[in-house]
């Protein structure tokens, strides 16, 4: 089976995998809250004795892995491309959330680590901007 789309999340590789996994938490959630459920092919399963497991993608979901600079590379060629993007950053861990909006406000772009990054747009055009990302092993 083929997709329209592609949805790959970027982590950065120089992180430890707690963080990394923080990170990949954070920025699906607030990015599937933005995503119709149609489009990221969202099913319920639903096994032998009714029980239900609701809101699995039927698309793969791939993790692959970077640097931070690289990240900052795929955000910004998304952004040139209309593609769908999330980003998680070292600004948003530590302290309150409110010390961490604040943190981030007072941080320049390029002063940011980029701890992850999730895309979604046409298969193709994500595709292209992933390539250089190897998968991801914890």
């Amino acid at each position: 089976m083929s997709f329209e789309n592609k949805l790959v999340a970027l982590v950065n590789k120089d992180i430890e995998i707690g963080v990394a996994m923080n990170a990949v938490a954070h920025m699906t959630l607030g990015f599937g809250s933005e995503i119709k459920k149609e489009l990221l092919r969202l099913n319920d399963y639903e096994d032998k004795d009714g029980n239900l497991y609701p809101n699995i993608s039927q698309m793969p979901f791939m993790i692959l892995r970077g640097k931070s600079n690289e990240i900052r590379k795929a955000v910004q060629a998304s952004k040139e491309q209309h593609i769908k993007f999330g980003v998680f950053l070292n600004t948003m861990t530590g302290g309150t959330y409110q010390e961490q909006l604040d943190n981030t406000k007072q941080t320049s772009e390029e002063q940011l680590i980029y701890y992850g990054a999730v895309l979604f747009g046409p298969w193709e055009a994500v595709s292209l901007i992933t390539k250089r990302f190897s998968l991801y092993r914890g």
